[in-house]
């Protein structure tokens, strides 16, 4: 009678990058929410090629007029095109959206993860600075630091990013706190790993997760902060195309022209919208017992 052999099948395990790249695909809604972030930013890139007219050229031959063929979303109060400041005015936008969280990330983490790690007095005055900050209202803090900084998007996207400090560093505190007192960090411990290395090589991997999903949401609060300092006239200066500041044009000619207003209000919304909702299924994606 002949034996038969049987050859093990080893079978790769999944990655974790694969497994949050399916879970999302489940969420159709954060998919398509995705798409829409992702032909802003395409938009923002493609800018000197799509926009049909220079957005800075004013003519006054052509104050508020209505759309048209040759001006799809109709003209300025001094004759500039709409559709072309609007397409110019997401590259502001969404460098608003994204160096500030950067530089906010970039500072606080560190800062956050050593004080939840190490504890003690360090830990009480780092929270106490923490908590001093978030007292204030995220867009109090970023319009009083613009204002002291001085009227530029460079200006008001530092002061973005300080505002953003605070709400990094709790979360980041919180995290390390709770990562610390795992089997894994303990072994490490136990094997002689130097602090340093527990923080950044054991526990700061392990903390991106909420990290990312907080770093969205907090990119369309910058987004809204950006729009809103331009609003007032502390981001980006006329002529140069803002959201923010084409609003602020807009106000004064509700009247006579409300499609000056119409393009960047809704340019502001569907992109802040887009990024909550992709926050949302990426939360889900990355932590599937919160669903």
């Amino acid at each position: 009678m002949a034996s038969v052999t049987q050859t093990p099948v080893f079978v790769r395990p999944e990655s974790r990058l694969r497994r949050v790249l399916r879970r999302l695909a489940r969420r159709r809604v954060s998919l398509v929410a995705g798409a829409i972030v992702l032909c802003f930013i395409a938009m923002a890139l493609l800018a000197p090629l799509i926009a049909p007219y220079d957005p800075t050229k004013a003519s006054f031959m052509l104050v508020r007029k209505a759309p048209s063929a040759a001006h799809w979303l109709g003209t300025d109060e001094v004759g500039r095109d709409v559709l072309s400041r609007m397409i110019w005015g997401a590259r502001s936008s969404l460098l608003a959206g994204a160096i500030p969280v950067v530089v906010a990330l970039l500072f606080s983490v560190p800062l956050g993860v050593i004080s939840g790690y190490a504890g003690g007095v360090l830990d009480m005055v780092v929270m106490r600075v923490t908590d001093a900050m978030l007292a204030i209202p995220f867009l109090i803090v970023a319009i009083t630091l613009a204002a002291f900084l001085g009227p530029d998007l460079k200006n008001a996207m530092l002061a973005i990013g300080i505002a953003s400090l605070p709400v990094f560093v709790r979360l980041a505190r919180a995290a390390a706190m709770s990562i610390r007192a795992e089997d894994y960090v303990e072994a490490a411990r136990v094997i002689g790993s130097s602090h340093l290395r527990i923080a950044f090589r054991h526990i700061l991997p392990n903390m991106l997760p909420p990290l990312l999903v907080q770093a969205s949401v907090m990119a369309a609060a910058a987004i809204i902060a950006e729009a809103s300092l331009s609003f007032l006239g502390l981001g980006q200066q006329p002529p140069a195309p803002s959201w923010g500041s084409m609003l602020n044009a807009a106000q004064r000619h509700m009247a006579a022209a409300p499609w000056m207003a119409i393009a960047p209000g809704a340019m502001i919304f569907v992109l802040v919208i887009a990024l909550n909702i992709f926050g949302d299924g990426l939360r889900d994606a990355l932590d599937p017992k919160r669903r």
